[in-house]
Order: C-alpha cells, then structure tokens, then sequence
C-alpha cells in the first residue's frame, strides 16, 4: 500500500473505530497477529485483545472522541498525535464514574504489513487524565 492508503486506513479506523464504536473495523483492518506496545502495561495481541482496550475505554468514557492532530508517514509507518476528549461515565479500572470530562494527547506509531495494521507502539500521558480525574496516584 502506498503511504497515502496507509494514512487513509488510519483516518478511518479513528472514525470508524474510536470515534463511531465499530469494533467489527477491527477485524478488516488488523492483522491477525498485530501487536499493540504500552508503556508499563503486557504486549497486547491480535484484534480481540484491541477490542478489550477499546471496551475498557467505551465503558469509562461512551462519548469519547479522539482527533487526529498531526499524521506523518514514510514508508510502511505512519506516526499520529492525537487528542482524546470524553465523558468519565462509566467504571475506569474499578474507579466508578466522576462525570468528569477529560482531555489528554498522545502519540502512535502503527507499522503496516499487507494493507494491514500489523504494530502500534502507543504512549500518552495516563497521570494527567487521572488528575482529572481527581485521583494521585493512579489505582494499582
């Protein structure tokens, strides 16, 4: 796929995915074996292990909404800052809901294989979403 595709295929899974909740996306869209890296948190794999962090995220804030701030791609990678915007409506992690609304930023590195997302590395900054929150330090 040409690095144009690539950025396409990221336009749409933040739309389709996280911004609209269409999990099943993620099957067309990930390799079987897509490996996604977290700072401090195990490899997560393959895409109902995605679906279990999307599901996590779609319980804590149902009305999230992430934007793409800046997309540069070469080659077989495209990197990604972006903003998640969301309503702490639902249990985050055993924390029961605030009502609070959070903002914070990260950035994702996604390497393709066969017009496919086949790795995320993915870092943002947790510490600032639970200070939102009201909660020093984190749970566990």
């Amino acid at each position: 796929m040409s690095v144009e595709e690539n950025k396409a295929l990221v336009r749409r899974e933040f739309d389709e995915v996280w911004n609209q909740g269409q999990l099943a996306v993620m099957d067309d869209i990930y390799t079987a074996d897509i490996a996604y890296h977290s700072p401090g948190s195990p490899v997560i794999h393959g895409p109902e292990g995605m679906k279990l962090i999307a599901g996590v995220l779609y319980t804590a804030f149902p009305d999230m909404q992430y934007t793409i701030e800046d997309m540069i791609a070469e080659g077989e990678k495209v990197a990604i800052r972006w903003t998640l915007t969301g309503t702490h409506d639902g249990d985050l992690m055993g924390v029961p809901p605030t009502g609070v609304q959070v903002t914070f930023t990260g950035n994702t590195i996604i390497r393709f294989a066969g017009g496919k997302y086949a790795e995320l590395w993915s870092s943002w900054d947790a510490r600032v979403m639970w200070l939102q929150l009201g909660i020093n330090p984190p749970p566990g």
